[in-house]
Order: structure tokens, then C-alpha cells, then sequence
């Protein structure tokens, strides 16, 4: 079996979770590559050796003396090297990156030193070879990642060795520059690597037990969802819920690789299983998470006899097409057409835009409303379980709530449910605890 193992920056704060994450990596030999992101935080007030970097740049980029910044740099991974007792010496490495960051290589370039640093350091504690992202990922002209090349190029280095270290966030452009990732960059490399070695197991190790049912901002402790597909997990995504990026999904789904979010912090949890398919789900439960976002406007359109008007919903999008405003969801009627957009892309152009719907579709009334909240309840076992529906807009009704829209998808895995924003938090936390328990 084989495992490629990603480490976030909270799991390598320091040289007390590089022993942890090392631990981790020993424990099974089935854990054979591994990509480390930078140093986060080592407490609240603390600051990212990422951010740490991106501020050097600047520095430096302004011709400003960069001696002390870069100082606090290299301290962190002396003071890590140092504690567990390493035999390594970065002095080269901290020269080249002083003068590359004097000399103005670029904003990516100083981004990505922090995860080079720490693959350097990783690589020497494990004894495992260390393989520069910059060797072995490729992005086109245009800043796309060239998925074919660097899969080919990446599966022919990584034959050569039975243990690896490979650095998260960033690879090579066709002129020899650096290119990070612009989201999720080492979770998009663990992703890019597992493929590569058509591993069994792609493990993310973080800060959580795995991903959880809601939001612990809006429910307080939410439980951790032991299984989701990789479909239930897009769509709690696109509506907010974050552990894993959509980029960083698409090179393991496309193998058909499984993930495994976990926390470093407490290794015995089994954390989440991501994967393909799944026929079974939790009957008790039937949802599997909840998730939702605010900040959404409604336009409704009512016209008499708009079901027979060929063309009519081709107009209206046609009209936010050429506003440059993309639609979340178009629940309608017979004589009634809504379609649910951002509020901040239509703010300095909603005068315009009822205008020009106004002109190109002819209705009756047509109004925006604004403060509205989305909400997804999604899950695999929901077309299996009678009374789902019921059971969703019960609950809400009994927090005394108002349900402005519901939109459901013919997949039946998910129900959209529009509220206002000042019920959000009541409504979410009504459906956990009807399906959960308080």
C-alpha cells in the first residue's frame, strides 16, 4: 500500500509538531511521500512564515533594508533544526533566498521559499530524499497547471525512490520563474503527487478531527463526518464549508484516490474519509453536513403567461451575462422566474440591470431583494429517506423562521433553503439539532 501524507502549517508550526508529524510519518511504512507547507502560527498573535516572506519581499522590493525581517526567518528554522536535533545546515539556502529576494525574483518566488525551507528540514529529520516541487511541477504559459507534464515528469522521478519529500504551494513556469498555486497550494501538491504515484490513501493532515456537519462558528461542536463523496463534499464546499479546495480534489477524484482529512494533534481519530461513491450512509442521521453563505440578492421577475414566452429565461441571463454577473441558483414558477446572484456583484449596477431586464423581457413587476442567506443541506441518503423535506422545513418553521426560496437539485442530494440573513445562524443550528439532537 501506499500513502502520500500532506502536513498543514499548524501541524509544522515548530519543532514540537515537526516531532508529531514525524512520529505520524514513522508510524507506517506505508507512508512513503510527503508534502510540508510552511510554519503557521505557533499561537494567536503569532505570525505565518508565509506571511513572514511575502512582507521580506516587500521590503525588499522597495530597495528597504531587509536584515531584520529576514533574521526572524531564519531564526524559526535554526531554532526547529536546533530542537530536533538535526544534522542540517540551511546557511547556503538563507544566502541564495537574500540575495534572490535583494534581486527581486519575485513575489511567488519569496511565497514559496517557506515550504522549500521546510521540505529541506523534513527531508533531513526522516532521512527520505528531498525532490524540489520546481522539478517536477509544471504550469503552462498562462498560469495553469500543465497536468499531463507533470504527471509524467513527476511518476518517472518518483520511481526512484521508495520515500520522498516534495514541498507544497508552487512549481516551475516555462521561463524558469517560480508560480505558486493561487488556493489550497499544498493540498493541490498532495493531491497532484498521490496521483502521480497512484497511491491507495491520500492522507491531509491538519488542525481538525476531519470535516465536520457544520460550521463550529454557527453549531457549536459539530460532529465530524466520518464519510463523504466527493460530489456531497463540492457542493458544502462551493456553499462555504472549507477544509479541502476544490482544485486540490480534482487530480485524486480524477483517480479515483480516496481522502483522508486528519489531525496531527490527535492521530488516534479516524478523521474523514473522502471518496468516489458511497451506497450507504448514516440512517439515523440521513444528512450528511450543512453548510451556507450570506451576502445573496434576489431578482424576481413576474410576468402573465411567461411559461409560453420562447425564450424568456435566455433574455433575462443573457442580460447578467453581458453585466459580467454569474447566477447562483434560478428557482421559477409559471408566471414567476428568480434568480438568486451575489449582492456585491450587482451594487453599482442594479439600476441598470432592472433596466435592461425591464427592456429585454417586458414584465409585469420586477424587484431585487437583498439580506438573503443560502443554505445547502446536502446528503447521499436523502432520496432514500421519506419525509426528508418535511423534516427540514419543520424545523425551521418551529425556530420561527422564514423560508424565502427552496431550490432542489434532481439528484435529490442536496435541498438549497433561502432565509434572511438576521436567521441564519437560528436556521442552521434548528436543522442540525433536528437531525443531530441538541
Amino acid at each position: 500500500m501506499v500513502k502520500v501524507v500532506k502536513f498543514g502549517g499548524s501541524s509544522l508550526a515548530d519543532a514540537k509538531q515537526f516531532r508529531k508529524v514525524i512520529r505520524i510519518i514513522e508510524a507506517e511504512n506505508d507512508r512513503k511521500y510527503v508534502i510540508p507547507s510552511a510554519p503557521g502560527k505557533r499561537s494567536p498573535d503569532d505570525i505565518k512564515v508565509t506571511d513572514m516572506l511575502y512582507k521580506c519581499y516587500e521590503q525588499a522590493s522597495k530597495g528597504e533594508n531587509i536584515s531584520e525581517i529576514f533574521s526572524q526567518i531564519t531564526d524559526r528554522y535554526n531554532s526547529i533544526i536546533k530542537e530536533l536535533g538535526v544534522d542540517l545546515d540551511l546557511s547556503d539556502e538563507f544566502e541564495s533566498i537574500r540575495n534572490s529576494m535583494i534581486h527581486k525574483a519575485g513575489r511567488d518566488y519569496a511565497a514559496s521559499r517557506g515550504e522549500y525551507l521546510s521540505g529541506k528540514v523534513l527531508a533531513a529529520a526522516l532521512g527520505y530524499k528531498f525532490i524540489d516541487a520546481a522539478d517536477v511541477i509544471f504550469f503552462n504559459d498562462d498560469g495553469t497547471l500543465d497536468s499531463e507534464k507533470t504527471n509524467e515528469v513527476m511518476s518517472e522521478v518518483l520511481k526512484e525512490y521508495e520515500n520522498a519529500v516534495i514541498p507544497g504551494f508552487y512549481g516551475i513556469m516555462p521561463n524558469d520563474t517560480i508560480k505558486t498555486f493561487s488556493r489550497g497550494g499544498s493540498d493541490i501538491t498532495g493531491s497532484i503527487v498521490a496521483r502521480a504515484v497512484e497511491a491507495d490513501l491520500y492522507e491531509n493532515w491538519t488542525d481538525v478531527n476531519g470535516f465536520l456537519m457544520a460550521d463550529p462558528r454557527v453549531v457549536k461542536n459539530p460532529c465530524t463526518i466520518s464519510k463523504i463523496t466527493y460530489r456531497e463534499l463540492r457542493e458544502l464546499s462551493y456553499m462555504g464549508a472549507t477544509v479541502l479546495h476544490e482544485e486540490a480534489i480534482f487530480p485524486v477524484r480524477k483517480a479515483g484516490i480516496p481522502i483522508n482529512i486528519r489531525n496531527t494533534n490527535s492521530p488516534e481519530q479516524a478523521g474523514t474519509m473522502i471518496v468516489a461513491k458511497s451506497d450507504g450512509y448514516d440512517h439515523q442521521r440521513v444528512i450528511t453536513g450543512i453548510a451556507g453563505k450570506h451576502g445573496f440578492s434576489v431578482i424576481s421577475i413576474e410576468k402573465d403567461m411567461m411559461n409560453a414566452e420562447f425564450g424568456f429565461g435566455r433574455r433575462v441571463l443573457e442580460v447578467l451575462e453581458n453585466e459580467k454577473i454569474s447566477f447562483e441558483h434560478l428557482p421559477s414558477g409559471i408566471d414567476t422566474m428568480c434568480v438568486v446572484v451575489s449582492t456585491e456583484a450587482i451594487a453599482k449596477k442594479r439600476e441598470r440591470i432592472i433596466e435592461k431586464l425591464t427592456a429585454a423581457v417586458l414584465p409585469d413587476t420586477i424587484s431585487i431583494d437583498d439580506g438573503i442567506a443560502l443554505i445547502a443541506v446536502v446528503g447521499r441518503g436523502m432520496k432514500n429517506a421519506k419525509g426528508t423535506a418535511a423534516r427540514i422545513f419543520g424545523s425551521i418553521a418551529k425556530a420561527d423562521v422564514n423560508i424565502s426560496m427552496i431550490d432542489q437539485g434532481s439528484s435529490e442530494l442536496n435541498i438549497i433553503i433561502a432565509v434572511g440573513e438576521n436567521d441564519f445562524e437560528k436556521a442552521v443550528n434548528a436543522i442540525y439539532n433536528e437531525y443531530v439532537g441538541a
